[in-house]
């Protein structure tokens, strides 16, 4: 207001005065409300920004260079590289090598007479590692035409019964192309002309999707069988991404154990996908996940994946060190309960299974209990419950990530801390999260697939893959065994074979 503004406000007496004053208590209340939206907003923002691996779902691969240096587990003593007295890995002498050469000296280096008669005294050793030459090998098969002397009734010569077609591939050409594809995710053109580069053959796109439903169609008994062995384990850890099929949005959902995995695709996220799959509704182990609500509607006991509680964490320890120091000790507290588990959890574990348990003692139990629970009450002390607001809105009052954290912990305290009762419990997800990330490599080679029929041939696939290598089992070896109708089974009670 300029001076003369004011003179006149001022001669029409106290009652403008009064109403001016109110005037500007009232605007300056107003912008002191959006001041403090708007710091509310830049914090949001700020948090945002700063999110990366270490205190969020994101993924490595966003991170900027100055976030990758930094290292979320604590600083070994150790030097980098092998430690002393570790054998290595290195090229050893062959027993049995496939081809010798003898290089015998023809003349004396002294006096220059010639060794051909001479006895051998001794010899030095090399061997050299290499390819075989490449080529794909073609084996006619001819089923002759023969006429019976005695009643001149003519009699073909039976074909074997994997050679059904004039021309055709076989089980290992069969098997190397699923694996490149499925395991190797390599794309359909460039499994062809990895074929035509080390073989001179060339496969069309159409033979390499052949290959795989072939290899999908002959595992549809062993999907059953996984199916049932991950329903009947006593844990299991549990995960689902998106995915993409013709550029539309899908879900795959992965049920894994240390010697099984089981894929299934389905348009929908929650519930109605997990029904659908059919293994959590009747499954009564303890399902390890990431604390999606819907895990929760099934009665099976639940445990929680800390290591995105450390990220959690990690991201409120980052908004306020100072008023947040709850969350910094907790983190600390889980690295502990960790720490302790992996040095006793081997004599501990064989003690105790002896025993008809499996956790750590009383006393340890009690000690991190304690802790645990004093750490959520200074965390509710430093974040109370927000106030609800003078003017009363719709829907519930908005919380703080602190706020929200510290709800789930108190919630599902039991479920966060069942790793350290339950040495089967792992600590973390990574087992579901390594199945499922290679599907989202996949993902970022090829784009997308191009129909659902061959989405799920590559789930099957890879689950048996997959399988496959935790049980020890050559894969390429069990490929062609699904080409031989031989492929890889699971006996119930019985250590896995190949079937006969």
């Amino acid at each position: 207001m300029t001076p003369d503004e004011i003179r006149a406000i001022y001669q029409l007496g106290p009652e403008a005065i009064c109403g001016l004053v109110e005037g500007q208590h009232a605007q300056i209340d107003t912008l002191a409300h959006q001041v403090s939206q708007l710091q509310e907003r830049i914090k949001e923002l700020e948090a945002q920004l700063g999110q990366n691996s270490r205190n969020s779902s994101k993924p490595p691969s966003s991170d900027k260079a100055r976030w990758r240096q930094k290292r979320q587990r604590p600083k070994s003593d150790r030097p980098s590289g092998g430690q002393k007295g570790h054998p290595g890995h290195h090229l050893a002498l062959s027993e049995r090598p496939d081809q010798v050469h003898e290089l015998p000296p023809e003349q004396c280096t002294a006096c220059g007479n010639s060794l051909a008669d001479a006895q051998s005294v001794g010899e030095e050793r090399r061997q050299v590692f290499e390819l075989p030459p490449l080529a794909l090998e073609v084996t006619e098969y001819r089923a002759q035409t023969k006429r019976c002397p005695q009643c001149s009734q003519n009699s073909s010569g039976q074909f074997p019964a994997q050679v059904s077609d004039t021309v055709q591939y076989g089980p290992k050409v069969a098997a190397l192309v699923s694996y490149l594809h499925s395991y190797q995710l390599l794309p359909q053109k460039r499994t062809g002309e990895l074929f035509e580069h080390l073989f001179g053959h060339r496969l069309s796109d159409g033979t390499v999707n052949n290959m795989r439903d072939r290899c999908a169609e002959g595992l549809v008994e062993f999907e059953h069988q996984v199916k049932e062995a991950v329903g009947a384990a006593p844990v299991v850890n549990f995960d689902e991404t998106g995915f993409y099929v013709n550029t539309k949005r899908y879900w795959l959902h992965s049920a894994s154990t240390p010697e099984l995995t089981y894929y299934a695709w389905h348009p929908k996220r929650g519930k109605q996908a997990m029904d659908e799959i059919g293994i959590l509704p009747d499954f009564e182990g303890v399902a390890v996940h990431d604390a999606y609500s819907s895990y929760f509607v099934y009665e099976c006991e639940h445990s929680l994946c800390n290591a995105h509680l450390i990220r959690d964490l990690t991201a409120v320890v980052e908004s306020d060190p100072e008023q947040q120091e709850w969350a910094e000790k907790m983190r600390t507290l889980m690295g502990q309960i960790k720490a302790c588990l992996e040095r006793s959890r081997k004599d501990v574990r064989d003690e105790a299974q002896k025993a008809g348990g499996q956790r750590l003692t009383l006393a340890q139990l009690g000690e991190f209990e304690a802790r645990y629970d004093e750490l959520l009450t200074a965390g509710e002390r430093a974040n109370p419950p927000p106030q609800k607001p003078s003017k009363p809105k719709r829907g519930r009052v908005k919380k703080t990530k602190a706020q929200n954290l510290l709800a789930r912990l108190r919630k599902y305290h039991t479920e966060t801390l069942r790793f350290m009762y339950d040495f089967r419990v792992p600590f973390d997800n990574n087992l579901a999260e390594r199945d499922i990330r290679m599907l989202k490599v996949q993902q970022k080679i090829s784009g997308c697939f191009r129909s659902k029929g061959g989405a799920t041939s590559f789930c099957r696939v890879r689950s048996y893959i997959s399988t496959v290598r935790k049980q020890g089992i050559d894969v390429l070896q069990a490929l062609e065994g699904v080409f031989t109708v031989h492929p890889f089974s699971l006996v119930p009670q019985e250590a896995p074979q190949l079937a006969a």
